[in-house]
């Protein structure tokens, strides 16, 4: 997430924060938005102004706060590692803008500033091959800053022009001035000033394009939905405001997937996205909306159910997603195409997996009988079996998945668990046996090889369980005495808001990505990095109508002096709630 800095100055470090507000992005971190003071009549009263200026294009936009006192906080979060990191990207950012060109954040542009920052990103189809050359992910297309004092500010022209070996064009677009470099051996910048405003791009085109939205073309501000969710989510005490397009968000990462950008946002998911991003004391809070395009083909849940279902797994927990209603879940994860270019198992692969293996159609074979809330979490073998030195399941697997459903028809459903044992008898040759664990009847499947486990079984209220991987089923029967819903690091990671509520997701990221009890896959050093730096993760969902979905992030961190070890975990009764 938004991580600290270490090795600089107090005041080099707020400088190059304020300046650079960008690399808190490259770190997975959160930013957002307040109100300007100056304000004119083309824009509109209730949206924050720099927006408006940016064209409806844009894919990604965070307009991130000034105030050196939310800066401060943001400096005590994360490890030193992942300081280190940003302040890499920062050194890097800020060579790129104000050293190669002869500027100094404290003479130049402090004095002038406005209380904020907004940066925009754009396709890479909207660059220009000199800017994609560059290849400077970090550098936003769009940078929008507000002149708090404009004859301070014009100063920043008269220097540019006086500084030996600087070439400046101007050239004027639709009776704006626009200043470009014109320097072989440096980057090359546009810069316009548009009422209050100076905007800076490395692309002529974008500058153009944000002047014909000042004339009045359609802004991301502007766009629809946009205001009404902003106005249900604004505060006083946001630290920075996000926008996404997230067809073309999705499309823009993930150009180096299977599916290719132009694939992936033909798909039939338009929905935007608005969050506010409040800095708390022990992480990050993201509260946003969610709202899908008109004449969008896909229309989500209108039912605020919930699940129950968390209840029923234990405290030791590693992950959880829950929801209402699974069937309409599955029909939301197909038709997001977008996002599944993302996801390492797409829906086809899944299906087109379980019907080669299993000769199981999941929609008609399973899901058709599987109609109500369902709960599927990550969960540890109990202390007792690791400590088995016999144990053959402990060095390959220290975790089994648990599904549980709640089914619509009972009948169907344990004729598809007879067939499915069958088939594994007939077709695999392991042993399927019915067994008892403490005393409940479940079946159990064992592999010779590799020491995985599968069972499945029936709770009360026709709820149907299946675990796979390490042999987890005692630590769901009978019920837990202590569940996850009781376990303080849920409690206080977990947002209780909005409820009533559609579904909910956990992770444990200390225990597991930060582990090395669950053999998963390495990550990158750059993951590993920003895995590190986190303790939990806890979202909370809700539908407000058809075409709109709210929900609060949050993302509880590291501090300072905090280590990296699994078993400060355990210490959760001292989290902070969100």
């Amino acid at each position: 997430m938004s991580l600290a800095i270490k090795s600089m100055t107090k005041k080099k470090k707020s400088s190059l924060l304020l300046i650079f507000a960008a690399a808190v992005l490259v770190v997975g971190g959160g930013v957002t938005a307040y109100w300007l003071l100056v304000r004119r009549q083309i824009f509109q009263p209730n949206i924050q102004v720099s927006t408006q200026l940016v064209p409806q294009n844009a894919f990604f936009t965070a307009s991130i706060s000034t105030d050196s006192k939310q800066w401060q906080q943001l400096l005590n979060y994360g490890t030193t590692e992942s300081r280190q990191v940003l302040e890499k990207q920062l050194a890097q950012l800020q060579e790129n803008l104000l050293t190669a060109n002869g500027y100094n954040y404290q003479e130049d542009i402090k004095p002038w500033l406005g209380q904020d920052v907004t940066l925009a990103y754009f396709s890479p189809r909207e660059l220009s091959p000199a800017v994609l050359s560059n290849d400077q992910s970090v550098f936003p297309s769009l940078i929008v800053l507000p002149i708090d004092k404009l004859t301070q500010a014009m100063e920043l022209f008269k220097k540019a022009k006086s500084q030996s070996g600087k070439q400046w064009v101007e050239r004027t677009y639709r009776g704006i001035q626009v200043y470009e470099t014109n320097k072989s051996n440096s980057q090359k910048y546009s810069v316009a000033v548009l009422g209050r405003f100076l905007v800076v791009s490395e692309n002529p085109k974008i500058i153009d394009q944000v002047i014909d939205t000042y004339k009045g073309a359609i802004s991301v501000a502007s766009k629809a939905g946009y205001q009404d969710a902003i106005a249900q989510i604004k505060t006083d005490q946001s630290f920075a405001q996000l926008y996404i397009n997230l067809p073309a968000f999705l499309a823009a990462v993930a150009s180096d997937a299977q599916e290719q950008p132009e694939t992936t946002a033909a798909k039939p998911l338009k929905q935007d996205i608005v969050t506010t991003v409040t800095l708390a004391p022990k992480g990050i809070s993201f509260e946003g909306i969610s709202w899908l395009k008109p004449r969008s083909a896909v229309k989500v849940s209108n039912q605020n159910s919930g699940s129950f279902l968390p209840r029923r797994m234990p405290a030791s927990t590693l992950a959880i997603i829950s929801g209402g209603n699974i069937r309409q879940f599955w029909q939301y994860y197909t038709e997001q195409g977008a996002l599944n270019s993302l996801i390492p198992i797409s829906p086809d692969n899944f299906q087109a997996g379980l019907k080669t293996t299993l000769g199981l159609d999941w929609e008609k074979d399973l899901l058709s009988w599987m109609e109500g809330e369902f709960a599927l979490a990550l969960i540890p073998m109990s202390p007792e079996q690791l400590a088995l030195q016999d144990n053959p399941y402990s060095a390959p697997l220290g975790a089994g998945i648990a599904l549980m459903v709640k089914v619509s028809d009972r009948s169907r459903a344990q004729a598809t668990l007879q067939q499915l044992d069958d088939l594994i008898t007939n077709s695999y040759q392991l042993p399927v046996v019915e067994t008892q664990v403490n005393g409940q009847p479940m079946v159990t499947w064992t592999a010779t090889l590799g020491g995985v486990n599968a069972t499945h079984g029936w709770l009360e209220g026709n709820v149907v369980f299946f675990t796979l991987g390490a042999p987890i089923a005692s630590e769901l029967v009978p019920q837990p005495q202590k569940t996850l819903l009781q376990a303080p690091l849920f409690q206080n990671t977990v947002p209780t808001k909005p409820n009533p509520n559609t579904g909910q997701f956990f992770l444990d990221v200390e225990r597991t990505l930060n582990s090395s009890n669950l053999n998963l896959a390495q990550l990158s050093s750059q993951q590993e990095i920003l895995a590190k730096a986190i303790n939990t993760i806890g979202l909370t969902v809700a539908t407000i109508d058809p075409n709109r979905t709210r929900f609060k992030l949050f993302v509880q961190l590291k501090k300072q002096s905090q280590p990296s070890k699994a078993a400060e975990t355990k210490k959760g009764d001292n989290q902070q709630k969100p």
